[in-house]
């Protein structure tokens, strides 16, 4: 599937080079069948009671590994820096886009954040995955506003998500907004590509098995 990169340096550019480069590949506005989960977690993914939203699961080591969208999950994937951390989460994100043949997408929201927010969701993806701690605060702001858009912020994490966004931690991660820090010592080193790997695909399993508005702390 194509992987596109738009540029938010402002709204109205920004959905110009969306039309510009959406001639090559699929056309998004073109329903498709609706993704579905393709597998089951194993045992100790989800607790026994369905968390509330803003609950904290910590799945069993490797128990989201069978899980997979099937073909053709329209992904918006939204960067908000171009940091070391940020930059091993993209290069997860494209990896487990390519392994799963989903429709991946990318929009810089680094310069304009609110704009690069808005721009993923005018894609009406079925998925906005979000990786760069800028876009936490202003995520705050719009993800409460758009109920119907899911969303998947990874190394990071809501103060008070809604139950559209859900989110993937571990220790060394876990920003939560301007004033507020990380859940754990922030450290660089713990954005493995391993760890990376596992976020994006723990927390798709979680949305593909409607376990959302939580946060995944991986052990």
């Amino acid at each position: 599937m194509p992987h596109r990169t738009v540029v938010a340096t402002s709204l109205v550019a920004t959905l110009l080079l969306v039309c510009l480069t959406g001639c090559a590949g699929s056309d998004w506005s073109i329903p498709h069948p609706a993704t579905t989960a393709v597998g089951t977690p194993s045992a100790g993914f989800a607790p026994a009671i369905a968390p509330t939203p803003e609950a904290t699961v910590m799945p069993a080591d490797g128990s989201w590994r069978g899980v997979r969208p099937s073909p053709g999950y329209r992904v918006a994937l939204l960067v908000g820096d171009d940091s070391s951390t940020t930059t091993a989460l993209v290069a997860a994100v494209t990896a487990w886009a390519s392994e799963t043949n989903a429709d991946l997408r990318t929009v810089s929201g680094a310069e304009d954040p609110v704009a690069g927010i808005v721009a993923a969701m005018e894609l009406h993806p079925e998925l906005v995955v979000s990786v760069g701690d800028p876009l936490i605060d202003p995520l705050a702001t719009v993800s409460a506003n758009h109920l119907d858009v899911p969303f998947l912020v990874l190394g990071a994490e809501l103060a008070e998500p809604t139950a559209n966004v859900t989110a993937v931690d571990w220790t060394g991660a876990g920003y939560r907004g301007e004033g507020l820090g990380t859940a754990t010592h922030f450290s660089e080193a713990s954005f493995t590509a391993e760890r990376c790997g596992d976020a994006i695909r723990a927390g798709v399993a979680a949305v593909l098995t409607g376990m959302t508005g939580v946060v995944l702390w991986l052990p």
